[in-house]
């Protein structure tokens, strides 16, 4: 028949916890009730607590309750609660898991668990434990499931901001490009009229001195003067007279008719064929006039490309 100890360490209990249980209980009853107390503290942690409390708790003073003479004392007594004990290690046990301290000697004996007893309060101790074990594998699949989501949650959150980030960034670049463009096409703009100035400022000054030359009046032309030049592009037609831009658009997938307001941009456009194709938009080209557009020029507006009331593009 296997001993109390043999029996502890078949549970999975730790052979040092379990012979410290024994010692403290004296039995198996009672070192499945200290092993389930303290099942959650560390050997050396119980053994702190142990030499902690004897220092404590050791009254040099205090006297064992008398026995009626001739009677042999067979176990103990707790007067607080009524419970009965058959060694000093038991009672010591209930002491420190009640905190009750008043005990005494009984010449009641108490009898020890049977074979029956002890395998029932292994399988109830077995349940228990096997119980929170399933409570903490659980709630350890709650925690990771949560942490999952939060993980999930983290990484949509950061993509939708490099994208949204990304796009402002492309946005941007579009309007540097645009604005240097603008910039370039002005600064021609202003040399052409300085030339041109320039030449009738000339060609005034000579004819004046050539009719001084010959004794006539010169004629009374006043001096040219630079044009006024707007910082805005001369356009055909003004942009205010069209709201809608009608588009053809040739894709791989077949021809497309939309109507844009003319204040949407390319990108708008390319979002649009995306969504209607399922494939990304890389350029748009215009065949006449043959021009190109690429992802510098998706952040301008349908009316400053030029492609306003209507336009026939390729996309690829």
């Amino acid at each position: 028949m296997a001993s109390d100890l043999e029996n502890l360490l078949d549970m999975g209990f730790d052979k040092a916890k379990a012979e410290l249980a024994l010692k403290k209980s004296g039995g198996l009853q009672g070192a499945l009730e200290w092993l389930e107390v303290n099942q959650d503290k560390s050997y050396e942690e119980i053994i702190a607590a142990s030499a902690n409390a004897a220092g404590a708790d050791e009254d040099p003073n205090a006297e064992p309750a008398a026995l009626e003479p001739g009677e042999m004392p067979r176990s103990l007594i707790c007067n607080e609660c009524g419970k009965k004990f058959r060694s000093q290690a038991q009672a010591e046990f209930h002491a420190s898991k009640t905190q009750h301290v008043d005990f005494a000697e009984s010449t009641e004996e108490i009898a020890p668990l049977t074979e029956e007893e002890k395998k029932a309060r292994l399988e109830e101790l077995r349940q228990k434990l096997a119980e929170k074990r399933a409570g903490m594998s659980e709630q350890d699949k709650i925690d990771k499931k949560r942490n999952e989501e939060i993980r999930r949650k983290s990484t949509k959150e950061t993509q939708d901001i490099k994208e949204d980030l990304k796009k402002k960034e492309q946005l941007k670049e579009a309007a540097a490009k645009r604005k240097e463009k603008q910039d370039e096409v002005e600064a021609k703009a202003r040399i052409k009229a300085k030339i041109a100035a320039d030449k009738e400022e000339r060609q005034l000054r000579t004819e004046k001195e050539k009719a001084e030359r010959e004794g006539r009046a010169a004629p009374d032309v006043a001096l040219a003067t630079p044009a006024p030049t707007t910082s805005r592009p001369v356009a055909s037609k003004p942009a205010s007279a069209y709201t809608e831009a009608r588009l053809r658009l040739q894709t791989s997938a077949g021809n497309l008719q939309k109507t844009f307001p003319v204040t949407a941009t390319l990108f708008e456009v390319a979002a649009a064929v995306s969504q209607e194709t399922g494939a990304e938009v890389q350029n748009f080209t215009q065949n006449f006039p043959k021009k190109v557009f690429d992802a510098i020029d998706f952040g301008a507006t349908l009316k400053e490309l030029g492609l306003v009331p209507s336009s026939s593009l390729i996309v690829k």
